[in-house]
């Protein structure tokens, strides 16, 4: 039965934070939650997010202010008037005629049901044959058979997210980054893409300019553009954004020349980066954020592929490495981010559920101070609005109710272990049907991307064709030959900037095993087209 119009909230005790020593592990989850009591939260609900870490942060330092950094936008922005007073519907008894909230009546949903892994059995075939359906309810909260259901996820939220998906993040992070300092929290985003427009309008005005990898998401620039914000490129090596080089860009900044004063704002992919596959070790990420105190700049880490770590490339005639020997073998076996490395709260962690369960979803979230995830917030409630129920229902129902903390880990080592295949097939194919005298490649440690350099100067029409010509008519070459791959001008951070090097980036993430090694295969027959080189000059 529906509940009346006019809504009489019952509350009940509130969440509380109990004291774990030492960072939240798998096995602690449940001793915080028990101890802290039932989670009681309806439509809209205002819990404050730090109710869901423990105690023991508050024995750390405090983040560094950020005031001085952010834009006039971002510091004007007063938020969503309406519903700063949802905080209200917690009073007991509380009658509310206020929010121009739907009743949940008319909502046409009775009844969510979907068919998920039952773990340890993750393939498609098995879900098929033995996988879990989840059914979410419209009024499981009422009749006490959730504390989230469809009356509540599909009603209007608040911009930081529903509090019951909001809870596991927060463990979630704690468990993998328990970041240094006291005042860190997370916000539930609609991805990191979203998330990065909205962080470069914090931070940003026009004229003004950031800094990234030389070669970066695509997105990024064109983000960052229409808000009249350029990109200074960074150079970067094999392990990707250089610290010697970023140290460099901003010591000698000219800022007559460069038109613009100087960045304190740094937009990283650190793994897997996108387009070129690197990604940056552990003393790289501290040589970086020695740089980033030095000259006091902000860190932007977009690690949607931070999941999508893989196991060491041992080569064909090596048996495959097994996978981690348990969960706490995997935490261990990931590099440590940026976030876990920032004891000034001077890094905006953007994570995506994109890479690791389904991108249409448009589910994420950030992790900042406290500072930062206000001032979002106060964003996402008069823009976005949060992000969408049905999603946040939808990974409730997966992730917190069935498979819970160890059962995502135990999915990430299974996408660990297929993305470690596929990368050894399109390696392989690279190893069988590309001339190395033109091409030249690393398996990528993490991600979905295979970075294939080309020596474009040994080109028989080079130096009458530029580098983007000799681009270009490669590019058309593989069109012709049946295969796409993705230009490295593309990607390019900075267009202005004099580039020495051509590459395309090939994905191996969705393609059959088949499909990459004839589309590798027909790269290569393109590329000996175009040099005018023997067809039996391969990679072996």
């Amino acid at each position: 039965m529906a509940p009346p119009i006019a809504i009489n909230v019952e509350a009940e005790t509130d969440t509380s934070a109990v004291t774990i020593l030492g960072p939240l592990t798998l096995d602690s989850v449940a001793n915080r939650r028990s101890a802290s009591g039932k989670l009681v939260a309806g439509v809209a609900a205002s819990i404050p997010s730090s109710t869901f870490k423990g105690n023991a942060h508050e024995k750390k330092h405090k983040a560094k202010n950020w005031d001085y950094r952010l834009s006039l936008e971002c510091r004007t922005r007063e938020g969503n008037s309406l519903k700063k007073v949802a905080k209200y519907l917690m009073t007991p008894g509380l009658i509310s005629l206020g929010g121009g909230l739907p009743s949940s009546e008319y909502f046409p949903f009775d009844t969510l049901s979907v068919k998920v892994p039952t773990p340890p059995h993750w393939t498609e075939a098995e879900t098929r044959e033995s996988g879990t359906t989840l059914e979410a309810g419209k009024y499981d909260l009422q009749l006490g058979k959730s504390v989230y259901d469809i009356s509540t996820a599909f009603n209007y939220g608040l911009g930081i997210g529903s509090p019951q998906i909001l809870r596991f993040v927060i463990e979630h992070t704690e468990i993998v980054h328990n970041p240094p300092y006291a005042d860190w929290n997370c916000t539930m985003t609609v991805g990191n893409t979203s998330a990065l427009e909205m962080a470069i309008r914090m931070f940003c005005e026009r004229g003004d300019m950031m800094l990234s990898e030389e070669y970066t998401f695509s997105a990024a620039v064109e983000t960052a553009s229409p808000l009249g914000v350029k990109i200074a490129s960074v150079p970067m090596d094999e392990e990707g954004l250089s610290a010697t080089g970023l140290d460099d860009v901003l010591s000698s900044w000219d800022e007559k020349a460069r038109g613009a004063s100087k960045p304190f704002l740094l937009y990283t992919v650190p793994i897997g980066q996108n387009p070129t596959g690197a990604t940056q070790g552990e003393q790289r990420r501290r040589d970086i954020y020695a740089v980033a105190q030095k000259h006091d700049l902000y860190i932007l880490e977009d690690d949607p592929y931070y999941f999508l770590q893989m196991q060491p490339y041992v080569g064909p005639d090596h048996p495959d490495t097994p996978p981690p020997k348990s969960r706490e073998e995997f935490l261990k076996s990931l590099i440590p981010s940026y976030l876990s490395m920032d004891v000034d709260g001077r890094v905006m962690r953007m994570d995506s559920f994109s890479k690791v369960l389904a991108p249409g979803c448009r589910l994420g979230w950030l992790t900042a101070s406290e500072q930062i995830i206000e001032r979002y917030t106060k964003h996402a409630d008069i823009s976005t609005q949060g992000a969408s129920g049905l999603s946040q229902l939808l990974f409730f129902k997966l992730l917190d109710e069935h498979w819970d903390h160890g059962g995502f880990l135990d999915w990430l080592v299974h996408l660990r272990m297929e993305y470690t295949k596929r990368r050894n097939v399109i390696v392989g194919a690279c190893d069988r049907y590309l001339p190395r005298e033109i091409v030249s490649w690393a398996p990528p440690a993490a991600g979905m991307f295979q970075a294939l350099h080309i020596d474009y100067k040994k080109h028989r029409s080079y130096p009458a064709k530029s580098l983007l010509e000799l681009e270009d008519e490669i590019f058309m070459a593989c069109i012709a030959n049946g295969t796409l791959l993705i230009k490295g001008s593309c990607f390019y951070a900075d267009p202005t900037t004099q580039h020495d090097t051509m590459f395309f980036r090939a994905t191996f993430c969705a393609a059959p095993f088949d499909k990459i090694e004839e589309a590798i295969k027909r790269f290569g027959d393109a590329l000996r087209g175009s040099f005018g080189i023997s067809n039996d000059s391969n990679g072996v």
